[in-house]
């Protein structure tokens, strides 16, 4: 059986007007709904725009938030979520970044699912600089060498 574990992280909301706070549509959903905390927007078919969500979060050392596209935004409008890594180290609001990919123009309403977040632990690699690295069966073979076509 699968067990949950819970991480505790502190929140602060309403920096704007009248912000939603972040939840998880199910229990046992892997990502946080973030909402607009902005008045409507239209963002126009090509337009790449932040907006801001009225959040900051305190993210424990050792873990990082990623903001991931909302798959219906996704599939239905072609709205995607750009530069989404935030890092424990900051304490500003949180604002999303979005791309229309679409071919028509979108209302982005105040307090829409705009993204979701994943509160991920993050490894921190160390480097090592060598000469070789160790063959494997796909080695250097990239972009479609799987067998795309």
């Amino acid at each position: 059986m699968f067990k949950y574990y819970k991480l505790m992280i502190k929140i602060k909301i309403q920096l704007i007007g009248d912000a939603k706070m972040p939840n998880y549509a199910h229990k046992g959903d892997a990502g946080l709904d973030i909402y607009s905390a902005e008045e409507d927007y239209v963002l126009k078919a090509g337009e790449r725009r932040g907006f801001k969500t009225g959040v900051k979060m305190e993210i424990p050392k050792g873990y990082a938030a990623l903001f991931w596209d909302k798959s219906g935004l996704a599939i239905n409008h072609g709205i995607i979520t750009m530069g989404g890594v935030i890092d424990s180290t900051y304490r500003g609001e949180f604002a999303v970044i979005l791309k229309n990919l679409g071919d028509k123009d979108y209302k982005v309403e105040k307090h829409a699912k705009i993204s979701q977040v994943l509160i991920q632990k993050i490894e921190e690699a160390e480097f090592e600089e060598v000469n070789f690295l160790e063959k494997t069966e796909r080695d250097e073979h990239g972009f479609g060498s799987t067998g795309l076509n």
